[in-house]
């Protein structure tokens, strides 16, 4: 299912500003979705399984007046990624804003872990940000000009217990950034990371209430975060950073990490 959308209104150069997000049907995504349309671009999202929950974002927003639609993408599949980014540059004339945000946990010890469990998390948060951030950053280098912006975690810069897999994805997300940003940085493109720790998502859905309390005493301001909170960061990168600000990780974690 692909909610199509037509933009109604123009920015200076002629056209709206254009930001793509994926994975955005739901928690931080869903909430960076809000605050970018809300801020006046034409959002794009992408989602994969819960169509429903899709179909909610985009009613919502439209009837807020705001410019939002949403295209069934597994990020998992670059080549689709890819794809996906190539058809909003046609269809909307560039794209100014990339947020990577696709991710999911298969948490498991390692001993214990199946292979598909390895695969699944690192194609999902890597393929998509490969396929999707390619073609992103051709339209960006053409027009001098352009944010990306990847969701990263806590968990990539210290590590978790029975959390190899999405340890190991997200650390290659912080290289990934500070790489690209180097190769970006003549061309006026702006790329960095945002990395959360614990935020109050279905993500941490599965905690067990003493799993729940155990995290939150680990965390200095004695409370998980909010997925505006990380939504905010975001959205402050992708219009309101100055250009100088590039190749960063910007960790919002309630001083866990600190």
């Amino acid at each position: 299912m692909s909610f199509r959308v037509v933009m109604h209104s123009e920015s200076n150069s002629g056209r709206r500003a254009v930001a793509i997000v994926t994975g955005g049907s739901r928690g931080i995504g869903r909430t960076i979705v809000e605050q970018l349309a809300a801020a006046g671009m034409a959002v794009r999202f992408t989602f994969i399984r819960n169509d429903a929950a899709a179909f909610a974002v985009v009613e919502e927003q439209r009837a807020a007046g705001r410019v939002v639609d949403a295209v069934k993408v597994d990020a998992r599949d670059g080549a689709a990624s890819s794809e996906m980014v190539e058809r909003t540059i046609a269809d909307l004339g560039s794209v100014d804003v990339l947020v990577n945000n696709a991710g999911i946990t298969r948490d498991r010890l390692l001993f214990a872990m199946a292979p598909e469990d390895w695969s699944s998390v690192l194609e999902t948060s890597l393929n998509g940000l490969f396929g999707a951030t390619k073609p992103a950053s051709k339209q960006m280098m053409r027009q001098r000009s352009g944010r990306i912006i990847n969701l990263t975690s806590v968990s990539g810069l210290v590590g978790m217990p029975g959390q190899t897999n999405y340890c190991a994805a997200k650390a290659a997300i912080i290289g990934f950034t500070r790489s690209l940003a180097k190769e970006m940085a003549r061309f006026a493109v702006c790329v960095n990371a945002v990395a959360p720790g614990y935020i109050d998502t279905d993500m941490l859905a599965t905690l067990t209430p003493e799993q729940r309390n155990t995290a939150i005493y680990r965390v200095p301001m004695q409370r998980m975060g909010t997925s505006s909170e990380v939504a905010s960061v975001v959205t402050f990168l992708a219009l309101a950073a100055p250009q100088y600000l590039t190749g960063q990780v910007i960790v919002v974690d309630g001083g866990l990490t600190g």
